[in-house]
């Protein structure tokens, strides 16, 4: 079962129309694997080729896990689920100097449930190179400031509208917790500057896994201006 649809491309998309590269599904008795992205991003060599080479690590890994847990059942003369792994890439947006994606994974290694997970990448196309969303800030702490703390509020009030009103007294779940732990997606409303941000929170991550993940929007606001770095705040804009 595919993960669903992460915000990226639901809440933070401009004009633009993303198209899977196709790629026929693997599928032995031992695992189920499968690997897209779209046609903006193989259309730049260098990121092709990072996409292609963490689409052949992670088969390989699928290939080797599957293997040994069919291996280990039989010895055990257990039953053995195939495993699956997929991993689908979209585009958030693109502007004149970046071209923001968005990913999706979903893995089924036999447990009592699979596991969803997302992430992002910016790809600079003056500079030619992959960068993660938050390194276009001035650093994680102002990050942090800017965007974490009023994302963070938000979090605390959906939490207690999803748990409850004990939701406030759970000293497992509910901490506001550090970018480096949260998906950050770069998104634009105009295709021109980028003016939204999207955070995600995988399961686990503030809430148990019954609570899905927690994701939510943010416009750019001076203050999250001024948290760019000064070689990037060209290309963003207020909203």
């Amino acid at each position: 079962m595919r993960a669903g649809s992460m915000i990226g491309v639901a809440m933070l998309a401009a004009a633009v129309a993303p198209s899977a590269i196709a790629q026929k599904p693997a599928a032995t008795a031992d695992y189920e694997f499968d690997y897209s992205y779209p046609v903006q991003a193989a259309r730049i060599a260098p990121l092709k080729a990072w996409l292609e080479a963490d689409k052949a690590k992670r088969r390989a890994w699928v290939v080797r896990a599957s293997a040994e847990a069919r291996r280990e059942a039989k010895a055990a003369r257990a039953p053995f689920r195939a495993y699956e792994l997929q991993q689908s890439w979209d585009v958030v947006t693109e502007t004149p100097r970046f071209l923001s994606l968005s990913s999706a994974s979903y893995s089924d290694t036999g447990g009592a449930h699979g596991n969803g997970s997302s992430g992002g990448l910016i790809w600079d196309k003056r500079a030619g190179r992959r960068m993660n969303a938050v390194s276009l800030f001035v650093s994680p702490a102002a990050f942090q400031s800017a965007v974490m703390t009023p994302w963070c509020r938000w979090m605390r009030a959906e939490r207690t509208r999803r748990v409850g009103a004990d939701a406030g007294n759970d000293t497992t779940f509910g901490q506001c917790p550090p970018a480096k732990d949260v998906t950050v997606l770069l998104g634009s409303s105009n295709g021109r500057a980028l003016n939204r941000i999207g955070v995600i929170a995988d399961q686990y991550v503030v809430g148990s896994y019954v609570e899905g993940p927690y994701e939510h929007t943010l416009p750019v606001t001076q203050a999250v201006l001024r948290a760019v770095k000064p070689e990037y705040r060209a290309a963003f804009a207020v909203r």
